[in-house]
C-alpha cells in the first residue's frame, strides 16, 4: 500500500491545476472529477502507469465535501444547464471510501443532469450498483478488453474474472445507462472485439447500452506495449464494423450533449515565471506538488523541502493544468 496524501479544505491544495486529483475542466458541459488514485488493476496499456506495480510512490485522496464545495463553485461560474460530471481518475473510482455520499452530493447541485463513472467493474455486485444508482449515478462506462478468460487477465496484468464483469454488465441495464468501453490494443484484442460487440448487443434488451469503443494511444510516461493505430485504421476499422454488425460505434460530442463553455482565467501562462510554496510530495520521485494564486503546480524534477517558496517557470498551462520547473 502507497502511502495516502488526503485533501482537505483545510490542507491549502487547491482541486484545480492537478490531472492527477481534484477537478479537470476543459471548457465543455464535461467536468472532471478525480476524487482519489490508485488502481486495482495494472492494465498493460495504462496511459497514466497505475495500478499494483505502478511506478507512483504516494496516492491521493480528496475529502468529499471539500470536492463538491470547489465543484459547485465552478458549475455556478460555467452557468451553463444540464452539466456533466464525470467521475474519471487516474485508476479505479471504486477505491474511493466514500463515493456513493460524494455521488449524492453532486446530485444536488441543481445543474447538473448527468452523473458518469468509469470503471474496470471488478469491486462492483449488484449492491454497489444499486447503491450509486440510488445515489444519482446516471451512467457507467465500463471497460470490457476481452471476453477470452486468459487474453482478459493478460491485458488486466493480474488476476481478472470476466464472466463476473459479464454478470454485472447485465444486471447495471435498468438500474442506470451503461458504455461498455474497450480499447482496441493492436496485437492484443484485435480479434477480441466483435465478440464484445455481440456480447453487447445480446444483453441490450432496454436499449440503454453503447458501444465506446477508444483508440490505444501512447502517452510519455504510460504503458505503450503496442504501435497506436492512425485516425484513419482506426474509424475505418470502427466503420467497417458498424456495417457489419448494424450497430452506431462512431461516436461524437453530440451523442453526449458535448458543448463549449466559457473557459476558466488561468492565473498564469506556459513559460511564465512565478512564486510558489511546495505543499507536498507529487506521485512520482522526484516530483513535488506547489500552490500559487489557487492553482496547484506539479514540480519535476524537484526534491526540494515541503513549505519552502520557490521560483518556477511554467511548463505546461493547457486546461488549467500545470507543470513547472523549479529555476
Amino acid at each position: 500500500m502507497k502511502p495516502k496524501i488526503e485533501i482537505t479544505k483545510e490542507s491549502g491544495l487547491p482541486l484545480i491545476g492537478s490531472g492527477a486529483f481534484g477537478i479537470v475542466y476543459r471548457n465543455t458541459s464535461i467536468i472532471e472529477i478525480k476524487p482519489v488514485t490508485g488502481c486495482n488493476l495494472n492494465c498493460i496499456f495504462c496511459s497514466v502507469d497505475e495500478g499494483i506495480e505502478s511506478k507512483k510512490t504516494v496516492d491521493f485522496i480528496v475529502e468529499k465535501d471539500y470536492l463538491v464545495e470547489e465543484l459547485k463553485k465552478l458549475i455556478d461560474f460555467v452557468g451553463e444547464d444540464s452539466i456533466e460530471i464525470h467521475i474519471g481518475p487516474h485508476g479505479e473510482p471504486l477505491l474511493y471510501p466514500q463515493l456513493a455520499e460524494l455521488i449524492a452530493g453532486i446530485s444536488k447541485i441543481s445543474n447538473v443532469k448527468t452523473i458518469s463513472m468509469d470503471t474496470n467493474g471488478t469491486l462492483l455486485n449488484e449492491k454497489i450498483v444499486d447503491k450509486l444508482a440510488n445515489a444519482g449515478l446516471t451512467r457507467i462506462n465500463l471497460s470490457i478488453n476481452s471476453l477470452n478468460p486468459e487474453n482478459a487477465k493478460r491485458i488486466a496484468g493480474c488476476n481478472y474474472d470476466i464472466e463476473r464483469i459479464k454478470r454485472i454488465a447485465e444486471y447495471i441495464p435498468g438500474k442506470c445507462d451503461l458504455i461498455i468501453a474497450p480499447v482496441l490494443v493492436p496485437g492484443f484484442n484485435d480479434e477480441d472485439i466483435e465478440e464484445i460487440i455481440q456480447f453487447a448487443l445480446k444483453i441490450n434488451k432496454r436499449n440503454e447500452i453503447k458501444l465506446g469503443i477508444q483508440n490505444f494511444l501512447k502517452y510519455r510516461g504510460g504503458r505503450n506495449p503496442a504501435k497506436q493505430l492512425s485516425w484513419k485504421k482506426f474509424y475505418a476499422r470502427l466503420a467497417e464494423l458498424e456495417k457489419k454488425h448494424n450497430t452506431k460505434l462512431i461516436l461524437s460530442n453530440e451523442d453526449f450533449g458535448i458543448r463549449k463553455t466559457k473557459p476558466l482565467p488561468k492565473p498564469f501562462k506556459k513559460g511564465q515565471r512565478v512564486t510558489a510554496r511546495i505543499a507536498c510530495e507529487g506521485r512520482l520521485p522526484n516530483e513535488r506538488i506547489a500552490v500559487a494564486d489557487g492553482r496547484t503546480i506539479t514540480l519535476v524534477k524537484c526534491n526540494e523541502r515541503i513549505g519552502k517558496e520557490v521560483s518556477v517557470k511554467i511548463l505546461r498551462d493547457k486546461h488549467n493544468i500545470f507543470t513547472g520547473l523549479v529555476i
